[in-house]
């Protein structure tokens, strides 16, 4: 049974998520997987307006996605983010994927990013979607075991933005 819950961001998140982001700018990282560029924004109400409406109403690089965070159930902290592209663009196909997810530097190594994916992956089942895609930089060891642990196959490797590139399936129906 999982450990974890997730979340869709909300103003009554606000402390926990902007918490979750100070610890990725201690960890002097440049960007927090899955949480549709919270690193990037310094106000909170303009990030949330921007994920809520990627989900609904606008587009973001052609197709509409949710954003997750996965909340441990035993104390409410929050623990990563992951998102889920609605379906894939030609160029998503190429480099990107439908779920993309970040785990906390001092929560690594957990089993959190298996858990997490497992959630996200009955989401996407809800939504009909019968492939899911995933990929990630081929010397990130822990996201393609994440990946190879929910039942990702590697079906090609590629160079993306000067980094070798992993793209796994996972099939979910």
């Amino acid at each position: 049974m999982s450990e974890l819950i997730l979340l869709k961001p909300s103003k009554l998140l606000e402390e926990k998520i902007l918490e979750y982001k100070q610890e990725y700018l201690d960890f002097e990282e440049t960007s927090i997987n899955g949480s549709c560029g919270l690193y990037h924004y310094n106000n909170f109400d303009e990030w949330l307006e921007t994920v809520l409406s990627i989900e609904k109403d606008k587009l973001r690089n052609d197709v509409h996605a949710s954003t997750f965070f996965s909340v441990r159930k035993s104390d409410n902290r929050i623990i990563g983010t992951i998102q889920l592209r609605h379906f894939l663009t030609d160029e998503l196909e190429k480099h990107g994927g439908h779920i993309g997810y970040g785990v906390r530097p001092t929560e690594r190594k957990k089993g959190y990013g298996k858990q997490q994916l497992l959630l996200a992956l009955e989401i996407a089942k809800d939504m009909k979607i019968p492939k899911v895609m995933i990929t990630c930089d081929k010397d990130n060891i822990a996201s393609s075991q994440t990946a190879i642990s929910c039942g990702g196959i590697l079906t090609d490797e590629n160079i993306y933005k000067d980094k070798e590139q992993q793209i796994y399936w996972i099939t979910l129906c």
